[in-house]
């Protein structure tokens, strides 16, 4: 009889295989390593990089031959953060202070890790897991550790963080499914997944720990569960589950180049959220409409100095040209004082969550602010732009914005560059403030955005992430409904348009209720598109909105999501 371990849904899907442990204690290695001189430190250091940075590039490039874009975007974020000089200069410093090189390599990219994990925007949070990764590749160089050898039958990599490394580095055919103790679904070893289709369970926590190395599980990503050791019975069972789930994905193939339609003709445009502009490229596979979110914050990660305005230009105008007519919405730099990034020159803040970030920074320092404003002005010539600003709480900042992007064509014209006049002007709606002030602040803007993964956190007080309370963190919770609710109809009666581009968007059912509310677009991962086109196309508006009637008179969210569940 099998051992059945629960945990919690991130990537559905039924997998077979035997485990793969990743990223177990290198104690043992460091009490057997013999350090050098200083000098002889600090030279195994710079080799060990330069043998890592060569090798992430050698991935990328292999990659991006199978045409596995997502993946090789994921590790080109690796490469542009092992070239940032905090990450590297600490390193050699504490290898200096300590005279042990891979010691000073794991407690560098600790500290660089911790400082990710502590920042207000959860997507630049889960980087924390890309630094400690980038760390101990370097750290099982210099130690001499060997990679472990994969054999005839898939995997599933077990661990309580999986490096995003070891899945990408495993070929398709040899990778069945992935298993973590740690809960989130958003770090870059879960994308990675996603973008192949790997099943995944995650929030085992220190469970994983009782599963041997070898040993066959079988992987249930439908309920969050895994069979250690299943028997000849649960293994015919799941036949019937694999079959179907073969099936459905041909059918989600299918749907790639037919609208988000409803049974009675309204359609909803689904776009995808990007961090780099290659992701607008890859998104293509999955049938996107343009792009709903474009994070620029890669751009200004990585390096001594503001990216300039050639540089911005060039990477907007990529992302842009790969909407093929679509829009491209392109998020303002959400940064602050919690972020790594020298040249801000931010001081400490006791709590960056509600600190001198995003728009409040932008707004402070034009020679931070018209390099972007005036890249993505000239990118517009391209296609068809947007322009979004993080964390708008007021009128005052839309104006202030509005007066920096007259100034940013000022000069374009001055300096005979061509741009587009006809770049529109948002916010993402990310604060309880913006949500209760929607009704005002439409007057000022040409479209919404909402941001529900900040939205729903501000709103409760609830830190996703934190399993002491993440169970309370639901976006379906009546109070962040009445705020989205309350959003969308305020762009609908101001004749402005309304998109979503937090984790909400990404929910087949709440597409639903959402659709009836009168939202216009749903942004996001582009691998999570079939599904929600899917549900889409198999409800009329009508139905939509008795569900949304029905719902909007609910108590609890619990309620709420299983209504919607037993219902549609």
């Amino acid at each position: 009889m099998s051992e059945k371990i629960q945990g919690n849904i991130a990537i559905p899907g039924i997998a077979i295989g035997k485990i793969m442990k990743v990223g177990q204690s290198l104690d043992g290695y460091m009490a057997a390593y013999t350090p050098g001189s200083a000098e002889e430190e600090l030279s195994k250091l710079e080799e060990a990089i330069d043998t890592i940075s060569a090798a992430i590039d050698e991935s990328v490039e292999a990659m991006r031959a199978a045409g596995q874009d997502e993946q090789a975007e994921i590790m080109e974020a690796h490469s542009f953060l092992l070239m940032d000089p905090m990450l590297t200069d600490g390193m050699n410093d504490k290898t200096r202070e300590m005279g042990h090189a891979p010691k000073a390599v794991l407690e560098a990219a600790q500290e660089c890790a911790e400082m990710l994990a502590g920042m207000d925007d959860e997507y630049m949070r889960e980087r924390s897991a890309d630094v400690k990764d980038i760390g101990r590749r370097i750290a099982r160089h210099l130690l001499g550790v060997k990679e472990p050898e994969i054999g005839e039958e898939p995997v599933v990599l077990c661990g309580f963080e999986v490096e995003p490394s070891a899945i990408a580095n495993i070929p398709d055919d040899k990778i069945a499914g992935v298993i973590m103790g740690q809960g989130s679904t958003t770090c870059h070893a879960v994308i990675i997944a996603k973008s192949r289709a790997i099943t995944t369970v995650v929030g085992l926590e220190n469970r994983v720990e009782d599963i041997p190395e070898g040993v066959k599980v079988l992987l249930d990503g439908n309920e969050g569960l895994v069979l250690v050791n299943p028997s000849a019975d649960e293994l015919v069972a799941y036949e019937a589950k694999i079959k179907a789930q073969q099936e459905e994905q041909k059918r989600l193939d299918a749907l790639k180049d037919l609208p988000a339609e409803t049974t009675d003709g309204v359609k909803v445009q689904l776009a995808a959220n990007i961090g780099l502009p290659e992701d607008a490229e890859a998104a293509a596979k999955f049938g996107n409409q343009g792009v709903g979110l474009f994070r620029s914050e890669f751009l200004f990660m990585g390096r001594e100095n503001i990216p300039d305005e050639d540089l911005q230009f060039e990477a907007y105008k990529r992302a842009i040209v790969a909407c093929k007519g679509e829009t491209c919405v392109i998020r303002t730099m959400d940064i602050g004082g919690d972020k790594p990034l020298a040249y801000l020159n931010i001081p400490h803040e006791d709590n960056p969550f509600l600190g001198y970030r995003a728009i409040r920074i932008s707004l402070e320092r034009p020679a931070l602010f018209m390099p972007q404003l005036k890249g993505i002005l000239r990118a517009g010539v391209y296609g068809k732009a947007a322009i979004m600003c993080p964390m708008v709480i007021n009128v005052d900042e839309i104006k202030a914005v509005r007066e920096a992007v007259n100034k940013a064509m000022a000069e374009l014209e001055a300096e005979g560059k061509e741009y587009s006049k006809d770049v529109e002007l948002g916010i993402m709606v990310e604060t309880p403030a913006a949500a209760v002030m929607t009704p005002v602040l439409a007057k000022y803007v040409d479209f919404f955005s909402i941001g529900t993964n900040d939205l729903v956190q501000y709103t409760l007080a609830v830190d996703r992430v934190n399993p002491q309370i993440s169970k309370l963190y639901d976006h379906f919770n009546p109070a962040v409904l009445q705020l989205i609710y309350r959003t969308i109809k305020s762009g609908v009666d101001n004749g402005k348009w309304v998109g979503m581009c937090g984790e909400m968007a990404s929910d087949p059912y709440a597409a639903v209720i959402l659709m009836a509310m009168g939202i216009t677009e749903l942004s996001m991962s582009a691998p999570s598109i079939p599904k929600v086109k899917e549900q889409i196309r198999s409800v009329s508006m009508d139905e939509a909105k008795a569900h949304l009637e029905r719902v909007m008179t609910m108590e609890t969210g619990a309620e709420i999501r299983e209504y919607l569940h037993s219902k549609i």
